[in-house]
């Protein structure tokens, strides 16, 4: 943790929402006029498409599983070096993965591959991280260590995978049978380096569906925010002003102390309503610091 060079991070699997509260932060710091670097997880995997797609050949052939959830694909130590790094004097390297053919014709490459290392840009306010593990913790690393605000996107499991699965069919163009495929050999890496991370976030926004989803995999649409509730659990976080957020967000209630209840068309709000003061904090102590220099 950084008081200078403060980090955000927005952490969950795919298919979990990480990309809705994004939008959500990004609004807050066009609000609030923050400069920040922006940092996609994916940008740490170890292997391009054609590369994962030879390495999950090679485990399975020696009846292992690898996905993009556990170690194994992914750089954790280089990103915990990038978060140490940005922490320590604001700088850094990154890059991005592109997902689809939208994405990669910009740079003239092709999908599932990375764009060039380059430095993150000078003088910015704050690092906000968005991907899989940003509280990711293991034997040789601990990510989450140096994030000073982490946000856990957790949609109850079955919605996850219907998430998942349309998305992934519709936007990136991957056949039904292999997402589910992907989904089966993840579980694993999923089960020992998704989950533990949201025992260690400060605020964790939970989807919970009204409607049926007990076989996501017949599913064919996502249910509508409007027919959803949102858990949002805070830990270890003192001064929550609960009586507030029960009088600005109608349908709202609380379930336990630290947890407050909202209908899932106030999720937006009650994401500014929760980040923005806390992410003023942040940059109020910073500037502070910068101010007794």
């Amino acid at each position: 943790m950084s008081v200078n060079h403060p980090i955000i991070a927005v952490t969950g699997s795919s298919g979990s929402g990480t990309t809705t509260t994004s939008q959500a932060v990004r609004h807050i710091f066009r609000h609030l006029q923050l400069n920040a670097a922006f940092i996609e997880g994916d940008s740490f995997h170890r292997y391009s498409r054609p590369e994962m797609d030879v390495a999950i050949r090679k485990a399975q052939e020696q009846g292992r599983h690898i996905s993009y959830f556990g170690p194994e694909a992914n750089d954790f130590h280089s990103l915990e070096q990038l978060f140490t790094e940005y922490g320590e004097g604001g700088y850094g390297k990154t890059r991005r993965y592109l997902h689809s053919f939208d994405e990669a014709v910009p740079y003239n490459q092709m999908p599932g591959t990375f764009t060039p290392w380059e430095p993150i840009p000078e003088n910015t306010d704050l690092l906000f991280y968005e991907g899989l593990h940003g509280g990711v913790q293991g034997e040789n690393y601990d990510v989450g260590k140096h994030v000073d605000l982490l946000i856990g996107m957790v949609p109850i499991v079955n919605l996850e995978w219907i998430q998942k699965l349309l998305r992934d069919t519709a936007e990136r163009g991957h056949s039904r049978e292999a997402v589910t495929q992907s989904i089966v050999r993840s579980m694993e890496d999923y089960i020992h380096h998704i989950v533990p991370q949201f025992s260690r976030t400060h605020i964790n926004f939970q989807r919970v569906p009204t409607v049926d989803t007990s076989n996501p995999f017949s599913a064919k649409a996502i249910p509508t925010m409007d027919e959803s509730f949102v858990v949002i659990r805070f830990r270890g976080m003192k001064g929550v002003d609960f009586p507030y957020y029960l009088q600005m967000i109608d349908g709202s209630f609380m379930s336990r102390m630290n947890t407050l209840v909202v209908p899932g068309g106030k999720m937006g709000l009650a994401m500014e309503l929760i980040l923005t003061p806390l992410i003023e904090q942040l940059i109020e102590r910073r500037n502070n610091r910068i101010k007794q220099k």
